[in-house]
């Protein structure tokens, strides 16, 4: 079946990486689910989506919260019939010196980026068991490996990483792969928030001297999705343009 006529949630999916990996799923004849906290972007990201012809879902959930996840797993189990692909994406930052974060910089990022891969997971999981397919797919950051000012964003993203190699082994007989894309310096609403003075500071740093696009991200994606890669499984495929090669 490779992607046609799969059934692919991904968070965090009304913007950036998400919105991008949506759009390439549903050109390759995907049903995809839009999820998002915003519920006006979920909107506006449907429809353009129904204009083109493609089966899309919205789904306005804040993935950190265990009864709207469940709630969102069943809409789509409800619609579709099933969900093949689980890409968890939905992510963000909390950046600063250690001594000026917050308790509350802590459980936000935290919360989204790993607790939120561990409940989508979670309640994906049974539908993929049934079905003897899966394919789970979290988005890491090359941040995991380190980086000054990023302690909980750091945190949060080596436990995808952990978390993926747990899975992977769990669910492996299941006819699930779980593996983790960890993206380098991409070109998404997040970077343009930052301040120039950080921007080239970062681009610096930078092996290609470059960002990454969204779409490096997405065809990434589509290809650990993809039934092809079935052997391939609890690996950690950086998208960083050489990024990876040095913390800091």
């Amino acid at each position: 079946m490779g992607i046609e006529n799969r059934v692919a949630l991904i968070t965090g999916s009304a913007s950036g990486m998400g919105l991008q990996t949506a759009q390439r799923f549903a050109e390759k004849g995907a049903a995809v689910v839009i999820n998002d906290i915003d519920a006006q972007k979920v909107h506006d990201t449907v429809e353009t989506f129904r204009a083109s012809g493609f089966r899309v879902l919205g789904a306005v959930a804040d993935i950190s919260n265990k009864t709207a996840v469940e709630g969102m797993v069943q809409r789509v189990v409800d619609e579709f019939g099933r969900i093949d692909v689980l890409v968890n994406n939905a992510g963000m930052e909390r950046a600063g010196a250690l001594r000026k974060l917050s308790e509350a910089d802590w459980d936000i990022t935290i919360n989204v980026n790993l607790k939120g891969t561990f409940l989508c997971s979670q309640a994906v999981h049974s539908h993929m068991v049934n079905n003897k397919h899966g394919r789970i797919i979290n988005i890491a950051s090359r941040a995991w490996l380190g980086g000054a000012g990023q302690s909980p964003y750091s945190s949060a993203k080596a436990g995808v990483v952990g978390m993926t190699r747990a899975l992977a082994i769990e669910l492996g007989r299941g006819g699930i792969t779980v593996n983790c894309i960890a993206p380098g310096l991409i070109h998404t609403p997040m970077w343009d928030e930052l301040p120039e003075k950080d921007q080239r500071f970062l681009l610096s740093r930078q092996p290609t001297g470059k960002l990454g696009d969204p779409d490096d991200i997405a065809q990434t994606v589509l290809f650990l999705a993809d039934d092809e890669a079935g052997f391939v499984s609890g690996q950690v495929l950086y998208v960083c343009g050489g990024r990876s090669l040095f913390a800091g």
